[in-house]
C-alpha cells in the first residue's frame, strides 16, 4: 500500500514493521548552517525544519533515522543515501564520519557530478561535486551481496547530471538519481519504496514510474501536499523514465558470452592485435 506520511522521519520510522522495504532513496537536509554562509546556502531554507543544528546532534540525528532505515530495509536491500562533504571554519566534515557509526555495509560510494558549482567563493576550487552512498543490508554476514545486472553496472560510479530545475522545493535532487538507483538493484520485480525526507515526492514519482509501491515521509505538509500533486500527474515525467532506460542495455551479458564459451577476462586474438598496435611505441 502507498503511503504519504506527514511527521519527523526518525519517529515515524519507528512506527513502520521491520524487514517491510525493499529499498530507499533520499537526501536529508545538510545541515549548512542557512544564514551563516552565502546566498546559495542562505536562500535553501526548509518548511517545518530547520538547517542550523549543532553538528553534533545533527550527526547522532542521521545516525538515527539510518539505523530505523537498516531495520525497516529488509535483508539484502539498499538504501542510497544522498549528501555531500561540508566545512566548517576550516574543518572539513564528511559524511562518512556518522555513517560510519551505523549498522550499515558501504556497499560503494556514487559521485554525482552536479555539473555546476554549489559553492562559488574562491576559499577551494569550485565544489560540483556530491556522494551518493550505496548502503547495503547483509544476508547471513554476507556483506558482498548479489551482482547487478551487466546492463546496471556498466554505468559507472560517476553519475553526471544537473540539479532539477523549476522546482519549488529548495534543494530537490533531480528524477534520474532515484530512477537509476531503484532501478539498478530492483530490476522489473515488484518491491517498496521508501524517502523519509520525500520533500516534491521525487523518489516517490521514481517508484511510481517503474512500478513499485512507495513510502514518503516529510516534517512539512506542504511538501507532502506537494509530492500527493506530483504523483498524480507522474505521467507527465514519464520521458524521463524512458530516457533512463534507454541507458541501461548492453548487447549481450557477461553471462552470455561465457555461455557462448566466448572470451572472459582475456582479449580475444583480433582484440589483442588492436590492443597491441595502440599501445605499440610511436616512432618520432
Amino acid at each position: 500500500m502507498n503511503k504519504l506520511i506527514c511527521g519527523d522521519a526518525l519517529r515515524e520510522l519507528k512506527k513502520l514493521k521491520s524487514d517491510s522495504v525493499d529499498v530507499g532513496v533520499t537526501s536529508p537536509p545538510y545541515n549548512k548552517q542557512e544564514n551563516k554562509k552565502g546566498w546559495l546556502v542562505r536562500d535553501v531554507k526548509y518548511d517545518g525544519a530547520t538547517d542550523k543544528l549543532p553538528e553534533a546532534e545533527y550527526q547522532n540525528q542521521q545516525t538515527a533515522v539510518l539505523n530505523e532505515l537498516y531495520r525497516v530495509i529488509k535483508p539484502g536491500g539498499a538504501f542510497f543515501y544522498n549528501h555531500k562533504i561540508r566545512w566548517e571554519r576550516g574543518v572539513l566534515l564528511h559524511p562518512i564520519a556518522w555513517l560510519a557509526q551505523t549498522k550499515w555495509t558501504l556497499r560503494q560510494e556514487i559521485v554525482w557530478d552536479r555539473c555546476i558549482a554549489a559553492n562559488i567563493r574562491g576559499w577551494r576550487f569550485w565544489q560540483v561535486e556530491e556522494r551518493i552512498y550505496w548502503l547495503h543490508k547483509p544476508v547471513d554476514g554476507d556483506r558482498i551481496g548479489a551482482e547487478l545486472q551487466s546492463r546496471h553496472a556498466k554505468l559507472t560510479s560517476i553519475w553526471r547530471f544537473a540539479p532539477e530545475g523549476k522546482n519549488p522545493h529548495p534543494a530537490p535532487f533531480p528524477l534520474i538519481l532515484p530512477l537509476r538507483a531503484i532501478y539498478s538493484v530492483l530490476n522489473e520485480k515488484p518491491g517498496r519504496v521508501i524517502d523519509p525526507y520525500c520533500g516534491s515526492g521525487t523518489t516517490l514519482v521514481a517508484a511510481k514510474l517503474i512500478g513499485h509501491q512507495y513510502i514518503g515521509i516529510d516534517i512539512s505538509q506542504s511538501y507532502i501536499d506537494m509530492s500527493a500533486a506530483r504523483i498524480k500527474n507522474f505521467a507527465a515525467e514519464s520521458h524521463k523514465w524512458m530516457r533512463e532506460q534507454e541507458l541501461h542495455t548492453v548487447q549481450e551479458s557477461a553471462g552470455a558470452r561465457k555461455a557462448g564459451g566466448k572470451s572472459q577476462g582475456k582479449f580475444s586474438p583480433s582484440r589483442k592485435r588492436a590492443a597491441q598496435t595502440t599501445l605499440a611505441p610511436q616512432k618520432n
